[in-house]
C-alpha cells in the first residue's frame, strides 16, 4: 500500500482532501494532508504566504515522514511540488499531479496562465484581486462552477462555503529548477491527472503541460477542477494505480 501526502490547491484548504482520505483509506493507504501557509485554518499573515513558505511547509510536512511518500498536488500545489522535487527530492518517491500547474524553471503560475490553451481560465477572468500584499477573492456564485461544476448541489454548497481570499504572492513567483542534469536524472518520477472538464485550469493547458513534460504517465478523468469530490472513487483509483505503476523510463503512459 502506499504512503500519500496531498498538498491542496489555491483558495483551499486541507478540508478539499476529506472525502478523497476516506476513499484511499479505505483501501489500505496512509494519506496525510495539511493547510499551506495562510489557507485552510493556518492563520499565517498575508505577507509571509510566499512560494518559498509553501515549499518549506511541504518539505517539513515530508521531513516527518518515516520514508518517502507519494505527493499529489491539486491545481496551484503543483507550483511549490515542483520546486519541492528540487528542494527535498529524497522523501519524494514520486509526485502526481491533480489538474495541477506544472512549471518549467523560471516559470511561475502566471506565465502557464498567459499561454494560448489557458484561454477560458474562469479563475483569471473573474478574480478579484486588492490590498497590499495583493489578495484575490472569486465571487461566490462563480465559485461552484469555476470549480464544482461536475458535483452535487450538496457538495459544491459545502466546499464554496469553505474558500478563503488567496494571497497572490506565489502566483507570480517562478520556480528555480536549475539546469542540473545530474538532478534531472534522478528527479522522482511523475503522473499527471488531466481533468477533462475543467472550466478553472482549462483542459487543453493541462494536455499542453504534459506534452512540454514527456515521459510522464497520463490519466485523464472526466470531471470539473475537483475530481476528489466529483469523481472522488475514481480518482482514487487513478492514484492507487499510479502509485504502485512500474515507474521504469520508457513506460506507456496511462490513458
Amino acid at each position: 500500500m502506499a504512503r500519500f501526502v496531498l498538498v491542496h490547491g489555491a483558495f483551499h484548504g486541507a478540508w478539499c482532501w476529506e472525502p478523497l482520505q476516506a476513499a484511499l483509506e479505505s483501501g489500505g493507504h496512509s494519506v496525510r494532508t495539511f493547510d499551506l501557509p495562510g489557507s485552510g485554518e493556518d492563520e499565517t499573515s498575508v505577507a509571509e504566504v510566499t512560494l518559498d513558505a509553501y515549499v518549506g511547509r511541504i518539505c517539513a510536512v515530508l521531513a516527518e515522514e518515516p520514508e518517502p511518500v507519494v505527493l499529489v498536488a491539486h491545481s496551484m500545489g503543483g507550483v511549490p511540488m515542483t520546486q519541492a522535487l528540487r528542494n527535498c527530492p529524497d522523501k519524494i518517491a514520486r509526485a502526481i499531479y491533480v489538474a495541477a500547474f506544472l512549471p518549467g524553471d523560471g516559470q511561475s503560475l502566471v506565465d502557464l496562465t498567459q499561454l494560448p490553451e489557458g484561454e477560458g481560465d474562469m479563475v483569471q477572468a473573474h478574480m478579484q484581486v486588492d490590498g497590499a500584499p495583493p489578495v484575490a477573492t472569486l465571487p461566490a456564485d462563480v465559485v461552484p462552477e469555476a470549480f464544482y461544476g461536475e458535483c452535487t448541489a450538496e457538495q459544491a454548497a459545502w466546499a464554496t462555503e469553505r474558500v478563503r481570499p488567496q494571497a497572490l504572492a506565489p502566483f507570480v513567483t517562478p520556480v528555480e529548477l536549475g539546469r542540473d542534469e545530474r538532478f534531472a536524472a534522478a528527479r522522482p518520477p511523475r503522473a499527471y491527472v488531466v481533468a477533462t472538464k475543467d472550466r478553472a485550469l482549462p483542459t487543453a493547458l493541462q494536455r499542453r503541460l504534459v506534452g512540454d513534460n514527456p515521459g510522464m504517465d497520463v490519466v485523464e478523468i472526466e470531471s470539473d477542477h475537483s475530481p476528489f469530490l466529483s469523481r472522488t472513487a475514481e480518482l482514487a483509483a487513478a492514484l492507487a494505480t499510479l502509485a504502485e505503476r512500474d515507474q521504469a523510463a520508457g513506460s506507456a503512459p496511462v490513458r
